[in-house]
């Protein structure tokens, strides 16, 4: 997730004009016989805002025919149809039209996945930003470099942190393992991360519909550098240039899924799922939570249809050779616990209070079966302040960066947050759950480097059983001033602050 200090981590959201630009035309002819035969019969309004929907399915192919003359009938255009997992992209004017397909046969589930067309939207996830890398961090890093390592690595104490460092002693990792950024798009001309960027594995999914053309996985000018940064951490080259990322050996592939404003809607983490499953991708690294609920409650009709069509996606890339990794926030939040207040959904339209139950509305994909759930520590190994925990949520934990106040890090080191990449050809200090999920990712990918014939099953078991335990830091006053800041559940070897522990970079290249 984006930054610390927020009350949710979001990555930068940056003003822009409208977007959903596919237009609907007059219904075809014959659309109310198709009605007919799809059990829809209410009649058809188109004045309403364009939004779009996904349509979960039952399995077979002749039922997706079926529903696809349904959502014609209800008034959609189909914008892509992911078949193999049984969920349809739509765009539609009709204001019925989610209540209306949801009564033909054959539908599952379906869910508009926005509460209003897209607009214009203040960032209101980031509380500091990005911090500078300084000319005299440059100069001093260099100046303290050894010759094994690349001119700003000792600024770099997360590599150390999780034994990286020692682990590039043995392997850089495989080029023959590709780590997908899910996220707001990489800039591959970066130096760091030219060398080991994957063109063919790469998209952008922000339509729902993967778009291949040259260079459109990249953010924009005036879009978030975030997906670029987390590119550096797990994989930056180790050239001789700048940074080193945690399996610098591996190749990168940049899934686009955030629109320009920052939102990351489930049609395109959908179609980054797919695709990352379809194009060779072994990890996907996913630093956000899908818009526009921090929490998507099953009770709801739309909110249960954006769960479903997300976990169908996270599970066919899994059955696919996928292991799929996710920050688990930045709300200080206990995912475990019996109730939260979420007051900042629906964050594309007027957000409300209203009090959820976590085990029955998810963050996601960080909560879907199967997915890594990633906390973040700071440079003293303890739970970084802003991160999300819960006892039977985390996985395991690395390191997301912190306050310099709150955990200073040990020189040459000046900066609590996390270094890594940025556009342009520069580099930047961020911090967040979203830095310590591509640790975890870059783990992996030496994991899978090391035993490439592994399950994606296999590959978590081992990344769970080298972790290095840490135990519940209690009292937990992260803040010094004598008020207890949150509460550690579990034991050494399973707890709510770290999971099964600090995941271990140098076991994961020891065959």
């Amino acid at each position: 997730m984006a930054h610390l200090g927020s009350r949710r981590g979001r990555v930068l959201a940056l003003p822009v004009g409208l977007a959903l630009t596919a237009s609907l035309g007059f219904l075809p002819s014959g659309a109310a016989s198709a009605a007919e035969l799809s059990g829809v019969t209410s009649a058809v309004s188109a004045d309403g805002p364009q939004l779009s929907y996904v349509v979960n399915v039952e399995g077979g192919r002749w039922t997706a025919a079926s529903v696809k003359k349904a959502i014609a009938a209800a008034g959609g255009e189909v914008v892509v149809a992911y078949d193999q997992i049984g969920v349809i992209v739509v765009h539609s004017k009709n204001p019925d039209f989610g209540t209306t397909i949801r009564k033909a046969r054959g539908v599952v589930s379906a869910g508009a996945t926005r509460t209003a067309p897209l607009r214009a939207a203040q960032d209101d996830a980031v509380d500091e930003g990005a911090q500078a890398l300084t000319p005299a961090e440059v100069k001093a890093a260099a100046a303290a470099a050894t010759d094994e390592q690349d001119p700003l690595e000792p600024l770099q104490w997360d590599l150390p942190a999780i034994k990286a460092d020692k682990a590039h002693q043995k392997t850089l990792g495989s080029k023959r393992v590709t780590v997908g950024i899910i996220d707001t798009g990489v800039d591959d001309t970066h130096p760091d991360l030219a060398p080991n960027f994957n063109a063919k594995a790469s998209a952008n999914c922000v339509s729902g519909k993967p778009d291949t053309t040259p260079g459109s996985w990249r953010p924009n000018a005036g879009e978030s550098d975030h997906g670029t940064h987390v590119a550096g951490t797990i994989g930056a080259a180790k050239n001789g240039v700048g940074v080193t990322g945690v399996a610098p050996g591996v190749k990168l592939a940049g899934i686009k899924v955030s629109t320009p404003d920052g939102f990351f809607y489930t049609e395109a983490v959908v179609c980054g799922f797919v695709w990352a499953a379809e194009n060779g991708v072994d990890i996907t690294n996913n630093s956000y939570y899908t818009d526009p609920w921090m929490f998507a409650c099953k009770n709801d009709e739309d909110q249960k249809a954006l769960i479903e069509a997300v976990t169908r996606a996270t599970r066919y890339a899994e059955r696919r050779g996928t292991v799929n990794v996710a920050a688990a926030g930045n709300s200080k939040f206990d995912l475990a616990a019996d109730s939260i207040v979420d007051n900042s959904s629906p964050n594309d339209t007027v957000p409300g209070d209203r009090v959820i139950n976590p085990k029955e509305c998810f963050d996601y994909p960080a909560q879907l079966p199967g997915v890594v759930t990633v906390s973040a520590t700071g440079a003293k190994g303890l739970k970084a302040s802003y991160s999300n925990y819960g006892l039977g949520v985390i996985d395991v934990a690395a390191p997301g960066g912190d306050r310099t106040e709150y955990q200073t890090p040990d020189a040459p080191a000046v900066n609590g947050r996390i270094l890594s990449t940025t556009v342009n050809g520069g580099y930047n200090y961020k911090a967040g759950t979203s830095m310590a999920s591509p640790h975890v990712a870059g783990v992996l990918a030496l994991l899978k480097s090391t035993h490439p014939y592994a399950s994606p099953a296999a590959l978590k078991a081992l990344l769970y059983a080298q972790a290095d335990e840490h135990a519940c830091t209690n009292p937990y006053d992260i803040e010094g001033d004598g008020k207890i800041d949150a509460v550690c559940e579990g034991g050494k070897n399973k707890n709510g602050f770290y999971g099964a522990g600090i995941v271990d970079a140098l076991a994961a290249v020891r065959r």
